[in-house]
Order: C-alpha cells, then sequence, then structure tokens
C-alpha cells in the first residue's frame, strides 16, 4: 500500500471555509439567536490564534529545548487553570493555584509516561511530541476538575444539612462529605469514560482522523488514539481527585463547620 500524499490546503481554500462558518451565521439570523456577533469574533480569533500558534511551535519546535518545554507546558496549565475556575457557576472565587497545582501534577505525569514509556520518542521530552500530546491532556483535564469542583460545591450545598447533623454528631469533615466528593469525581470522570463508550463507532476523533487523512496507515492511526484516550481518562481522573481532596477542606472553618459564605453559588 503506497502512502498517500497530504494534500496541502492554499489560501483561497482555506477561504472556502467562510462558507460553512456562513451556514452556521445563517442558522443565528434566521432563528434570531442574537448569535451573530459572537459567532464572527469567535471566528476571527480562532484563525488568529490558530495562526499565531502554527508560527510559534514552528519556531518552538526548530529550537527544541528540553527547559523550554517544560516551560511552554507549565504555561499551558496556567491558562487552562484559570478557564476552569471560570466554568464553575457553583463556586465564588475559586483558587486557580489549587486548579494549577492538580492541573499541571496530572499533565506532567500522564505526559512523561507516555512520552518516555509508551511512545519512546527519543528523545522523549521532544517538544514536537510533548507540546501536543500535553495539549490534548490539558483540553480535556480542564473540563474534567471544573465539572469535579463545581459538583463538590453543588452537593455539599444540596446536603448540607446532612453535613452539618454528620459533623455534629461528631464527624470529620471528610467523613461528612466523603460522599460529596465521590460525586465530584465521578462528574469529572464522567465525559471521558462516555466518549470511551463511543470512540470508533459514534465519533472518529480528531487525531486519528488527522493521521489517516496525512496517509498513515488506519491500524497504526487507531494504535495512537487508543494511547490518546487512555491518557486522556488517566489524567482526568487523577487531576479530578487532586484537585477535589485540596478543595474540599476549603468548604470549612478552622473549627470544622461549614463557611456560610463558601456556600453561596457565585451566581448569588
Amino acid at each position: 500500500m503506497n502512502p498517500v500524499q497530504v494534500v496541502p490546503i492554499s489560501n483561497a481554500q482555506l477561504l472556502f471555509t467562510g462558507i460553512l462558518i456562513l451556514s452556521a451565521g445563517g442558522v443565528s439570523a434566521f432563528f434570531r439567536l442574537g448569535m451573530l456577533k459572537s459567532l464572527a469574533w469567535g471566528t476571527v480569533r480562532c484563525v488568529l490564534q490558530l495562526g499565531l500558534i502554527g508560527y510559534a511551535l514552528g519556531w518552538i519546535f526548530a529550537v527544541d529545548r528540553p527547559e523550554m518545554v517544560v516551560l511552554i507546558v507549565g504555561l499551558m496549565c496556567l491558562v487552562a487553570a484559570r478557564t476552569a475556575t471560570r466554568r464553575t457557576p457553583n463556586v465564588s472565587d475559586f483558587p486557580s493555584s489549587l486548579a494549577f497545582v492538580s492541573l499541571a501534577a496530572s499533565t506532567y505525569l500522564v505526559m512523561v509516561i507516555v512520552c518516555a514509556l509508551i511512545i519512546r520518542a527519543d528523545p522523549w521530552y521532544t517538544a514536537r511530541i510533548v507540546i501536543p500530546i500535553s495539549g490534548m491532556i490539558l483540553g480535556n483535564g480542564l473540563t474534567g476538575i471544573a465539572l469535579s469542583i463545581d459538583r463538590l460545591y453543588s452537593e455539599v450545598r444540596a446536603r448540607r444539612g446532612e453535613v452539618e447533623t454528620l459533623l455534629a454528631l461528631g464527624a470529620s469533615p471528610w467523613e461528612s462529605v466523603q460522599d460529596c466528593v465521590r460525586e465530584a469525581i465521578r462528574a469529572g470522570m464522567t465525559p471521558t469514560i462516555n466518549s470511551l463508550m463511543v470512540v470508533g463507532i459514534v465519533s472518529l476523533p480528531g487525531m486519528m482522523t488527522g493521521q489517516i487523512l496525512a496517509g498513515v496507515d488506519p491500524v497504526e492511526a487507531v494504535r495512537y488514539q487508543i494511547v490518546v484516550m487512555l491518557m486522556i481518562t488517566s489524567a482526568a481522573a487523577i487531576g479530578s481527585m487532586l484537585l477535589v481532596g485540596l478543595s474540599f477542606r476549603r468548604l470549612f472553618t478552622d473549627e470544622d463547620a461549614l463557611k456560610p459564605e463558601l456556600m453561596e453559588s457565585a451566581n448569588g
């Protein structure tokens, strides 16, 4: 089987993708959704951001220094942490530092395992491999930790009477909220588990599709996609567990009572 050559997309051909976004704009206009401005601005940002990152990655891959790779992955974790803490409507003023620690720990751990032990790149910290893999981990991980911390607060708020009763009976803060913690971690892991259930049947993931379009043998593309799906699942589980574990104590005062101000949602 002869390898398929990558078909380049010219600037003129790229312009034709405007037809696709115009169709989305047509839906918004027809139903008066009021989303035309957001759609236009989102499209401009998408093109500019991806264009800039394309040139930046070309330079980073050419330099390919390990300290630069570590720094860039750290910056990616920082941005992801700030994004995740803004996706928590049930949590007010949650510290992004805790989200950063959770995301960074899970990302670096899973990334090293994948790059050094599974893919076995030479060297394992090659920027062309580490940065895309870290990006895939973070893109899914931030959703997981956002869901988990949001669920933790909403569960404790919904079960406040139960938690306070357990505290009054002598239970520790952990013992009083451990069921809420389980629900929170479950919420963080659910999206990735759902993806595991339907991948290859309902959806063909982007990485696998991209490799096939680039001429990679489908069986080899599937192997890489299996690695990606499992690493994302692992990172979501570790990140959710770490964040909830680091955060549940913030619900309580030094006297082990629930903090009234933390029991208010971010929406008031």
